[in-house]
């Protein structure tokens, strides 16, 4: 008993061992195993990853930060054709005013027939003066031509007899000489009576006030009764066929380029309508106190356009080519004027500019852009030199 117990628990113990080393030797393998999944999963992670997953993280990541870039609208503006315009404020006035006075003697006014605002004729009667005496006159003028009519046939009379009575020898020659004499003395005496009524009847038809040429009455200083003579002065003013014109001040920069016929529009103080016109005169001299010069304009006439008004006008003195940006784009500091530009890599740049015409459709740039840049349009106060943004292209306007 005691070999077989000993001999059973020999091998028992004999038989542990080997059962742990086998187990152990399990456990490696599935470690190894385990191990080598764990490798080849890595490795096909790894090659998904460098193949097309990696790309498309790093597209999604680009997308991500460009989805975070701030848009900003951006123009190119090109070159465009550009009026020179030049503002200027001055009076209206009649182009060619006529003052009217009196031209004769004067006298008593005894009608005066027209009123500011009409239109008449050359050689129009505009006020008459009392001709009584002149009229008389005329009258003793006349009949003194008469008695030297009947004294030159007389004296043609005369002569006629005797011509028929020197063939005969009652008369000498000497007597037909004298009464030829005696009848051109008489024929003269006619012709010096008809010069007097003449020049009478010319003294008393200028007592008649008239309108030199046609045209627009504009003003009225005299009345029925009143005493007019050489002395008294201007009667009437008129503007010669209704011209008008404006006379506009203008700095002596201004003047520079400034050509007769260049296209202009007046506006009257109080009116909201603009009239169309044109230079037709620039002033030869400058005002050596003031430093400015007359540009007149000629105008239609209207009756809203009234001598001795107020004006303002817009005159276009030429045309330059330029980019034209509108307000918004532009911005100024103590280095003056500039806009921001966005480069091809998307990014802010500042761009200082020199500001040339300035008008109802934009601001034109009279230097520092060509016109290809893409201008950042407005909102430009938030922006840095050196931040990148997403520029949406707009239209020029």
């Amino acid at each position: 008993m005691n070999y077989e117990s000993g001999t059973i628990e020999g091998q028992g113990a004999h038989a542990l061992p080997d059962m742990g080393q086998g187990a152990e030797r399990r456990g490696k393998r599935r470690m190894l195993i385990v191990a080598g999944l764990i490798a080849i999963l890595a490795a096909l992670a790894a090659a998904w990853a460098f193949s097309g997953g990696g790309a498309a993280g790093k597209d999604g990541a680009a997308g991500k930060r460009e989805a975070q870039l701030p848009t900003v609208t951006v123009i190119a503006p090109g070159r465009e054709s550009v009026d020179r315009t030049i503002s200027a404020t001055g009076t209206l006035a009649a182009r060619r005013e006529m003052p009217v006075g009196v031209a004769g003697e004067g006298g008593l006014v005894t009608r005066v027939l027209v009123e500011p605002g009409q239109w008449v004729g050359a050689g129009q009667v505009l006020a008459t003066i009392d001709r009584s005496v002149q009229t008389q006159t005329i009258a003793q003028l006349s009949a003194q031509v008469n008695v030297a009519r009947s004294d030159a046939v007389l004296a043609q009379a005369e002569l006629d007899r005797a011509r028929a009575l020197v063939d005969r020898g009652f008369i000498s020659k000497a007597d037909l000489q004298r009464r030829g004499a005696t009848r051109d003395a008489a024929q003269a005496r006619v012709s010096v009576a008809q010069a007097a009524v003449a020049e009478q009847r010319a003294r008393t038809g200028r007592l008649d006030i008239r309108a030199p040429a046609a045209g627009l009455i504009l003003t009225r200083q005299v009345e029925p009764g009143q005493i007019v003579g050489q002395g008294t002065g201007v009667m009437f003013r008129m503007a010669q066929g209704g011209q008008m014109e404006m006379q506009a001040r203008l700095a002596e920069s201004d003047l520079t380029g400034l050509s007769v016929g260049a296209r202009a529009k007046v506006t009257p103080v109080g009116s909201q309508q603009a009239f169309d016109g044109e230079v037709w005169q620039v002033a030869p001299v400058i005002d050596p106190q003031t430093r400015q010069g007359i540009a007149r304009i000629a105008l239609r006439y209207d009756r809203a356009l009234r001598p001795g008004g107020f004006a303002s006008a817009t005159i276009v003195a030429g045309a330059t080519v330029a980019p034209l940006l509108p307000d918004s784009a532009l911005q100024s500091d103590e280095r003056g004027s500039f806009v921001y530009i966005v480069d091809a890599a998307g990014k802010i740049a500042r761009r200082d500019v020199r500001i040339g015409q300035v008008s109802d459709g934009g601001v034109a740039i009279a230097a520092g852009l060509d016109g290809s840049e893409r201008v950042v349009r407005s909102a430009g106060g938030f922006l840095a030199p050196g931040q990148t943004v997403k520029p949406v292209l707009a239209k020029a306007s």
